[in-house]
């Protein structure tokens, strides 16, 4: 295996230096790519090559591109047949790397590009698979099942991608990836993309790939010391309220708000409109004449708010802008610097917002880490804060107005009316508030705190406000299933996060899991019939709670007291979450 390095300081090359089609090439030109990243820069050439390559990279330093730009220039768009699979630990990245597949690949409309991912129906895949989708992205528990029903042939596979390899065999999912290597052919290229590189990565490499050449490099993560950080833990459903009251009483300049995709910008910058404030959005899809327009709006002042995606905001550099909202958290480190970066320019302070899910904990922890530097929490604004800010407003709203020109016919206009009607002034400047107000000044109080649901806690943050459930799965010691491959296999189906797994006990023919309380109808259905390996789950809830059950705690670790393996030495699960 030869080793090579890339870092910011290798020589700069470009798009042009390598034999990329020329369809792929205009693509990039499109998407706003100008030079490879070093991950890009050093693993390009090999695959293009036909080599097999071992990627050593953090989440965030273009290594999707490094290798769908291979593979795409490579690929036989005349043949409707998988010829590529890109394995994915979870269902969002299997998503993201499927969109930025179908970036690289829109000027060429014959490729097909396909994920199939557990909680999504298998009509959508299944039909996907029969139109002859020649790039499949998935995660492996969905991937064994489509193999193992027989709509999913990979007999002529060319190109087979592990991304994020340490992550799969973290969550449990060693067997699955090898029973999906074994059903490849022998004469197939091999890409491998890892973060770190364990005992485990090292034998998955020696074992399937041919003499890879491996290139290792870091990401840029560092973020300016001008730049404040904060976070808002808040539901998907509750994020326009919470934007809506953080933008009533954070006194801001210019602000950009990202979102990850085209739509997202549109509806989300006419739902601000419509509650009053300056927005507009900017996306990929807008005429180079209306972006700059937009731009230059938001630099004179005419514009308050930019509502963009990554590749819209791309190169934008304005002064004004004091405050960047991630109202979708990204999903790779480098894409946080950069949007933050937005911020804080000239020398100037900045301050960065963090929208967070329960569910997207695991990224915010991602992002601390890779940047080494903690995000404060926040409180969501309250309605008193609200209010408060409402008044003041109002009353500098007045305050200005008594300097106007205009103020004596409208004076003149109410003390009439005051005279012929008997009404005092009071009443009268309280009417036309009203009037100009449409009656929805102050906000209503918000429900009592028994009819919220709690926040959870930082370090234990199941979706049910810090409470669990125990259920009962049929596979136990005897069906030789790990702690990691359940959490692996009911996360990738089920939509679940680290956070959202208590204790598990895994006794001799069944297992106890500690989930959420609150799992809704269809999530419970699609973890019945959910597999490991060849067994089906029928998770139920368990009807009688085990006496001093030993297993795996969030916080602790493994837990040995009473536990079935306890003295077995066995990592911490480190779920990334849903696939």
């Amino acid at each position: 295996m030869s080793t090579d390095s890339a870092d910011d300081s290798a020589p700069v090359s470009t798009f042009d230096d390598f034999d990329i089609d020329d369809r792929v090439r205009a693509a990039i030109d499109e998407v706003g790519y100008e030079t490879p990243s070093p991950i890009q820069a050093a693993t390009i050439p090999p695959l293009l090559q036909g080599r097999d390559v071992v990627g050593l990279a953090q989440t965030g330093t273009g290594k999707t591109a490094a290798f769908a730009i291979p593979v795409l220039s490579r690929i036989d768009t005349s043949a409707r047949k998988p010829q590529a699979l890109v394995l994915a630990p979870t269902r969002e990245l299997a998503l993201q790397v499927s969109e930025a597949f179908g970036r690289y690949a829109n000027k060429m409309p014959e490729v097909k590009v396909l994920p199939i991912y557990g909680g999504q129906s298998y009509g959508v895949q299944l039909s996907g698979l029969r139109r002859g989708a020649q790039v499949i992205v998935g995660t492996p528990g969905r991937v064994i099942d489509h193999l193992d029903k027989g709509t999913l042939d990979l007999s002529e596979l060319e190109f087979l991608v592990l991304d994020e390899a340490d992550e799969m065999l973290t969550m449990g999912f060693a067997e699955d990836v090898e029973r999906i290597l074994a059903d490849t052919p022998d004469e197939k290229q091999v890409a491998l993309f890892s973060a770190t590189m364990p005992a485990s990565i090292g034998r998955l490499a020696r074992k399937y790939l041919n003499n890879p050449q491996e290139v290792t490099v870091k990401a840029k993560t560092a973020t300016a010391s001008n730049i404040t950080q904060k976070y808002l833990q808040v539901s998907h459903q509750r994020k326009l309220d919470a934007l809506t009251r953080v933008l009533e009483v954070e006194a801001f300049d210019g602000m950009i708000i990202f979102v990850r995709t085209k739509s997202a910008t549109e509806e989300l910058a006419e739902k601000l409109r419509s509650r009053g404030l300056s927005a507009m959005a900017i996306n990929g899809d807008m005429v180079q004449a209306q972006r700059e327009r937009t731009i230059n709006q938001l630099k004179d002042g005419s514009l308050d708010i930019l509502v963009a995606t990554d590749v819209a905001a791309r190169g934008l550099d304005v002064d004004r802008i004091s405050h960047v909202v991630n109202y979708d958290i990204p999903h790779d480190v480098e894409s946080y610097v950069h949007r933050i970066g937005r911020t804080g320019r000239a020398g100037r302070s900045g301050t960065a917002l963090l929208f967070v899910s329960p569910r997207e904990r695991h990224l915010l922890r991602s992002i601390e880490r890779h940047t080494r530097q903690e995000i404060e929490e926040i409180d969501l604004p309250s309605v008193d804060d609200v209010n408060a800010q409402r008044v003041a407003k109002f009353a500098d709203s007045i305050t200005s107005n008594l300097g106007s020109s205009h103020l004596d016919i409208f004076r003149g206009l109410v003390e009439n009316y005051a005279r012929e009607n008997d009404v005092a002034m009071a009443d009268i400047a309280a009417a036309l508030a009203l009037e100009s107000r449409d009656g929805g000044f102050l906000m209503a109080p918000d429900p009592p705190a028994g009819q919220r649901r709690e926040r959870p806690d930082r370090d234990r943050a199941p979706r049910g406000g810090g409470h669990f459930q125990t259920y009962r799965i049929a596979v136990g010691r005897k069906h030789k299933v790990s702690p990691g491959a359940i959490v692996g296999a009911i996360a990738n189906e089920g939509g679940l996060t680290r956070g959202d797994f208590g204790n598990i006990s895994i006794r001799d023919d069944f297992s106890l899991v500690e989930l959420p309380n609150d799992l809704d109808s269809e999530t419970l259905n699609l973890l019945k019939h959910t597999r490991i390996g060849k067994n089906p789950i029928d998770l139920r809830p368990d009807m009688g709670a085990p006496r001093g059950r030993g297993g795996y705690n969030k916080r602790d670790g493994y837990n040995k007291r009473g536990g079935d393996w306890g003295n077995k030495r066995s990592p911490r699960v480190a779920g990334r979450g849903r696939g």
